[in-house]
């Protein structure tokens, strides 16, 4: 019996939370400030603290407030459509759950399987660009690490290991193995802070803003020697597919839904408010660094901390910087927790061996696939440079963007009378603006992330067809 079926059995959505809750899978200690936070955590990162002043230099200008908008705009139209599933279908695993509900069990499995990897590099690309940050603060108070452990292998520089950025994949995957509450509780203050320091840098940047630098708002096209185009228009339409990526995670929240307190309620506000935030976040600091010293300063590795360190306030620039490894750090949990999760609901299913779907005894953490996620990411965080690899987590999540957008509408048409707590506006309209702009941010990528992809993609469905179909728990029932 499919979800669907369930759904439509069950007179209420509380009663297949109940259901859930009598497998005794997870515990409930999440409320929907946790939740908020790990949606902020998987958010608010590079993008806030790199990319916006980078997209400035490069290909906006000013105008990056605009493309973060744009951005934001198709965002928003798939966390719409999130939460509307995040209180319908309250069960972890969040893209695939919800494609298995509407589509079949074959287009949830591709999405399960590819939004493990995708994941799972996020925390290792994440655990790697979080070790520089560290390595410079290490050597920064004296403490060296030997050239042999301060990266991955990499033109013959002497160096074998990234031991930093290894150690911190398995303390987040032994966080998140001993208690969910904990890591959330951690988690959560990390986010506070990190929005506090957010919200200071606009609060004293804004005195600092000269009108001056934000004209011309949006900057004359120019073409660079090799032939490349900036500025103008479509310089702000590239810039927002750029910082797309930056306006997405709070996915991640939903794959907790088994360990929220109130799913159907929480779950939608946490989805909402989390990109809400963020958004004001972004768009906020945009201006005001634009406005602070002209976009043409802001192509480099710090921004925003570079920026204030021009204008003299060396202090306010040291505290960004220690605000961005604590910031990265809540990256890492969030994703995590979701791959964990996933690949938990994927065995629970029956098309991952069942091994992987049984919780912690005590801590009623899934445990297997965390422990299995943390040396894996540990491993490649630690061995591979990850600069060209980073790219390859947009297309999961696009893809990803596009079923969950689909589902709702599908959803709508077959079983309108299902009981919603939360209800996505202008159906079709929203959902079919979140199909496109994915699709077009689908066409932009480069065509080894394509080739990646179905390379994946094909195993996934060697293991689909060689072991899940026959161990399925759909082909059981």
């Amino acid at each position: 019996m499919s979800l669907i079926d369930q759904l439509t059995r069950h007179k209420s959505v509380e009663a297949l939370q109940a259901e859930a809750g009598q497998r005794g899978d997870f515990r409930r200690v999440l409320g929907v400030w946790q939740l908020t936070a790990i949606g902020l955590g998987g958010i608010i990162g590079v993008g806030i603290f790199v990319l916006a002043g980078q997209q400035a230099a490069l290909n906006a200008g000013p105008a990056v407030a605009l493309s973060f908008i744009i951005a934001g705009i198709a965002s928003a139209a798939a966390a719409l459509c999130y939460a509307e599933f995040a209180g319908l279908i309250p069960v972890t695993g969040s893209a695939y759950t919800y494609s298995y509900a509407t589509l079949g069990e074959l287009v949830a499995w591709l999405i399960g399987w590819d939004l493990l990897l995708e994941y799972a590099l996020i925390v290792a690309v994440v655990a790697s660009g979080w070790s520089g940050y560290v390595l410079n603060l290490l050597d920064a108070i004296g403490l060296h690490l030997p050239q042999a452990l301060r990266g991955a292998p990499h033109s013959g520089d002497g160096r074998v290991f990234n031991l930093v950025a290894a150690l911190v994949a398995l303390t987040v995957a032994a966080v998140l193995v001993l208690r969910t509450e904990w890591g959330a509780r951690v988690n959560t203050a990390i986010v506070a802070i990190k929005v506090l320091a957010v919200v200071i840098v606009i609060g004293v940047g804004a005195f600092y803003v000269d009108p001056a630098n934000w004209h011309p708002f949006v900057p004359e096209r120019i073409v660079d020697r090799d032939g490349v185009g900036h500025y103008g228009w479509q310089g702000v339409v590239t810039a927002a597919a750029v910082v797309f990526f930056a306006v997405f995670g709070y996915d991640t929240l939903t794959t907790a839904a088994e360990e929220s307190k109130n799913p159907q309620r929480d779950l939608p506000r946490a989805v909402l408010l989390s990109l809400a935030v963020s958004m004001t976040l972004y768009i906020a600091i945009t201006l005001v660094i634009t406005g602070m010293v002209p976009y043409t300063q802001l192509g480099n590795d710090a921004p925003i901390a570079n920026a204030f360190q021009s204008l003299g306030m060396k202090w306010i620039g040291a505290a960004i910087s220690a605000t961005a490894v604590a910031s990265i750090l809540s990256v890492i949990f969030a994703f995590m927790l979701a791959a964990a999760r996933i690949w938990y609901a994927l065995s629970r299913d029956g098309l991952l061996p069942a091994w992987f779907a049984k919780p912690h005894p005590t801590y009623g953490t899934p445990h297997r696939p965390t422990v299995v996620l943390g040396v894996f990411t540990a491993l490649v965080a630690g061995l591979f440079p990850l600069t060209e690899v980073a790219k390859l987590v947009n297309i999961g999540v696009l893809s990803a963007f596009i079923i969950i957008c689909a589902s709702v509408i599908v959803l709508r048409y077959r079983k309108p009378e299902l009981p919603r707590s939360f209800r996505t506006p202008f159906v079709p309209v929203v959902p079919i603006i979140g199909i496109l702009f994915s699709i077009w941010l689908l066409s932009e990528l480069a065509a080894i992330t394509w080739l990646v992809f179905v390379v994946w993609v094909s195993i996934g469905l060697i293991v689909y067809f060689g072991y899940g179909i026959r161990h399925s728990k759909l082909a059981e029932r």
